[in-house]
């Protein structure tokens, strides 16, 4: 064979290739592409990534497509140890490329402009079109601060951080907090229900807390503003916080504990923490960024530093589909989680309307595997399975070696996803601080092993 022609068949295979690779990231009309059904699926985080990586282990000929802005995840689970220098922003920040190389997964870093839901195609900004057979959309949450007066306006909400989606947030956040003076007061503001992680705004408070003590401040304060009567881990958290922090047990929740618990709370004089619950006046009616004051129903608040969680609403590309109600919240088959807004697409994660399951990582996580065999069985033709979920949340009460949990398992039926009930949630109340040692060793195993199920 002459050079000439070893180069032109050299060539013709660059490109027959180069068109093949083509035909898989963008279901283009290729012989395999044809033949393998394609699912496409909007965002990279827990959910998705999850998904896609599951997806590809259960049914490996199945193509699948992640659109996804950043080329890099940050966790948000575990992120509130970045803002008190616990962790690194390189501690939080994943690779994806296990789920490319390993997992056969195609990524399209780019953001979504549409969906016909009518031709099933997808667009991006880059001027991409991806054809699916199943949509998955995993667009995580966003921040309504419509209901929050004050701070509607760009300028607030640039004073005012959340930290909640961790990027960039989490070391302005750190720096503000480097900047509260010995003895401040940090305001934390908790949204109400339904929110991403239920014990993260209280994980934070306790952390600030420590920080501030372990930096040398004598009588610091952080003030919990919650438009809430209770929250997740309430019970042991609350009793944690007596004992490490000083803190009072509001009277309003007294209730919540036997005679014989309640004896065991000692009453301090002064508190680090204070957690003013809804029924006592912690309802926030109006923030002021640049004075630093926070308006309550029980009063203003003089701060030398806000952290405020807003409400919450579905991810905007899903508002913007119109997958969500009027709830904010996307409504799904609780089943498969098909969306009953659009057919053949399926929401998961933060964004979706789950019965009884919280809006945390771990959900995501199972969500997203059962809805990979559920759409596995559908583009088979096969009826969908009845699906087990779980879910676990950790937290710290501040200090590192002091953590706790809520562990739940779901099982949906025709009343929709419901916890059970025939099973302890919560370390016993009068857990050993061995057993409290033991639960933070958990927490720190379980962020790892975690990231590798979904990245590695």
């Amino acid at each position: 064979m002459s050079t000439n022609n070893l180069l032109n068949r050299r060539r013709f295979l660059q490109l027959a290739a180069g068109t093949a690779a083509a035909g898989m990231v963008l279901g283009g009309s290729t012989a395999q592409a044809a033949e393998a059904p394609h699912v496409v699926v909007i965002g990279g985080g827990v959910g998705g990534a999850t998904f896609a990586k599951y997806l590809r282990l259960y049914s490996p000929e199945t193509r699948v497509t992640v659109i996804e802005r950043n080329r890099q995840y940050q966790r948000p689970y575990g992120s509130s140890e970045v803002i008190v220098g616990n962790l690194d922003m390189d501690a939080i920040t994943i690779s994806y490329d296990a789920l490319q190389q390993k997992h056969g997964v195609n990524f399209v870093f780019d953001t979504v402009t549409g969906v016909d839901f009518a031709t099933r195609s997808v667009s991006t900004a880059g001027g991409v079109t991806l054809s699916y057979d199943r949509l998955v959309v995993s667009p995580g949450i966003s921040f309504d601060y419509s209901k929050i007066p004050g701070m509607e306006s760009a300028e607030a909400q640039a004073q005012v951080l959340h930290g909640w989606n961790a990027g960039d947030q989490l070391v302005a956040l750190q720096k503000q907090l480097d900047a509260v003076p010995v003895n401040g007061t940090v305001v934390i503001v908790p949204p109400p229900n339904p929110y991403r992680c239920p014990p993260g705004p209280y994980e934070r408070a306790g952390l600030i807390a420590q920080f501030l003590l372990t930096r040398g401040d004598k009588s610091p304060k952080v003030m919990i503003l919650d438009p809430k009567n209770g929250f997740t881990t309430d019970v042991t958290m609350l009793q944690a916080w007596n004992r490490l922090y000083g803190m009072n047990l509001p009277k309003p929740f007294e209730k919540n504990y036997t005679a014989e618990q309640l004896a065991t709370f000692k009453t301090h004089e002064q508190s680090v923490i204070q957690w003013v619950m809804a029924e006592e006046g912690g309802r926030v009616i109006k923030i002021d960024a640049a004075k630093k004051t926070v308006e309550t129903e029980k009063g203003v608040i003089q701060a030398d530093m806000i952290n405020l969680i807003p409400p919450l609403k579905a991810g905007q590309i899903a508002l913007d589909l119109g997958l969500a109600d009027a709830s904010g919240w996307c409504p799904v088959d609780m089943k498969t989680f098909e969306s009953t807004q659009q057919p053949l697409v399926h929401v998961i994660g933060d964004a979706c309307i789950a019965g009884d399951m919280p809006k945390s990582g771990y959900s995501a996580n199972s969500q997203a595997k059962v809805v990979a065999l559920q759409i596995k069985a559908l583009l088979a033709g096969k009826p969908p399975i009845a699906p087990v979920l779980q879910n676990t949340c950790y937290a710290l009460a501040g200090r590192s070696d002091y953590g706790m949990f809520v562990a739940d398992v779901f099982r949906q039926n025709d009343k929709g996803i419901l916890k059970r009930a025939d099973q302890p949630r919560y370390l016993p109340f009068n857990a050993s601080e061995a057993q409290y040692r033991l639960s933070a060793v958990y927490l720190h195993a379980w962020m790892d092993s975690f990231t590798q199920d979904i990245f590695a």
